[in-house]
């Protein structure tokens, strides 16, 4: 968390947070604890490895960060 005032460090989770809130927490129904710990494990992998993001153009993450190291 950052100081008051300094939002721009809280910007970037709380994106993430509104993401996974509308992909996510409002489109399933849980029957329990540790399966919605189970389908989050689930969501996050999908999330980091093969979904379309805008902001990296439109690439997945995978292929974005393999591009990266190759130009590096």
């Amino acid at each position: 968390m950052s100081r008051k005032g300094n939002c721009y460090d809280n910007a970037v989770m709380e994106n993430f947070f509104g993401i996974m809130k509308s992909e996510f927490l409002y489109l399933n129904e849980f029957e329990s604890v540790d399966h919605f710990k189970q389908e989050l494990a689930r969501y996050m992998d999908y999330y980091n490895s093969q979904a379309y993001q805008v902001k990296i153009k439109r690439h997945e993450p995978v292929q974005y960060r393999a591009h990266a190291q190759q130009v590096a």
